[in-house]
């Protein structure tokens, strides 16, 4: 299929069957509400498998739990999705996105709350240290742990 000039991208779902096909698979309903929950929340929501499944159910019916965990994990593999991995065990998924890539996380330890922010210092260091080792930088993240304002309050308490 050939691109028309200035309609932009393909649409995710469009990409996302084109890999299915590619590799053997379909698109399954599954597969599609999870993407198209990811697409309606927008950039920046991070969800872990448990909140999808249950965001899923509430939404319109049954999916199971490792099914939600499966399609994640494929979602994430084509590069719809990305996966941030917290060091307490946990995992969470948001859209992925050329536009929001170099992006970092600041995540609460105690709740889970996380947020993002940008920052050209870290880009520029991971742009260094990648080049000081003959890597090629194909994207920088940084995580920081702490205490969300109201779980740093509790503690107070």
């Amino acid at each position: 299929m050939s691109a028309i000039p200035g309609a932009g991208p393909p649409p995710p779902d469009h990409a996302l069957r084109t890999n299915l096909h590619d590799r053997g698979r379909r698109l399954t309903p599954q597969r599609q509400r999870v993407l198209e929950l990811f697409e309606r929340i927008g950039e920046g929501s991070h969800l872990s498998a448990e909140e999808v499944h249950q965001r899923l159910i509430r939404s319109d019916g049954r999916v199971s739990l490792a099914t939600v965990y499966r399609t994640l994990r494929l979602l994430s593999s084509f590069g719809l999705l990305q996966e941030l991995e917290l060091p307490e065990g946990g995992r969470r998924f948001e859209l992925a996105s050329d536009t929001h890539r170099n992006h970092h996380h600041l995540v609460c330890v105690r709740c889970g709350r996380t947020e993002e922010f940008e920052s050209p210092a870290v880009l520029s260091a991971g742009e260094q240290a990648a080049a000081g080792h003959g890597f090629r930088l194909l994207e920088c993240v940084l995580n920081v742990r702490g205490l969300c304002p109201p779980c740093a309050a509790a503690e107070q308490v």
